[in-house]
């Protein structure tokens, strides 16, 4: 369970969720602004107000406990709905970044499946 391979799956999952979720509230990563109906989704979202500021906490938090080798399984849990929604947005919205949306939700499927006996409990 502690092999190199999930320490370094891991870390680098950590460190992209606390940098990328640290990047919605400072901003020091200047991406490209969405076109089209990825552009229009992204502004309903943000006027409510609350989602991105939300997802962030939610990304920082997750990205901390997996650094700090804390409640893995519970962050992985939490982490699921989020990843998934960032490879569809990008399957159906923007698909140019649809490579990283892919990474996050492969490392987070790898540490999952490195994880499954944690889950079982939940399906039984």
């Amino acid at each position: 369970m502690n092999s190199q391979f999930s320490l370094l799956v891991r870390v680098a999952l950590g460190i992209t969720l606390v940098v990328f979720g640290s990047n919605k509230f400072l901003h020091f990563i200047p991406l490209p602004p969405p076109t089209g109906a990825a552009a229009d989704f992204m502004n309903s979202l943000g006027a409510t107000g609350y989602i991105f500021p939300i997802v962030g906490i939610l990304e920082v938090c997750i990205g901390v406990l997996l650094l700090l080798k804390k409640w893995i399984a519970f962050a992985l849990i939490l982490l699921a709905p989020i990843s998934i929604n960032i490879l569809l947005f990008h399957l159906f919205l923007d698909i140019p970044g649809v490579s990283a949306a892919l990474l996050v939700a492969a490392l987070n499927g790898i540490l999952m499946y490195k994880h499954w006996k944690q889950y079982t409990p939940l399906f039984m």
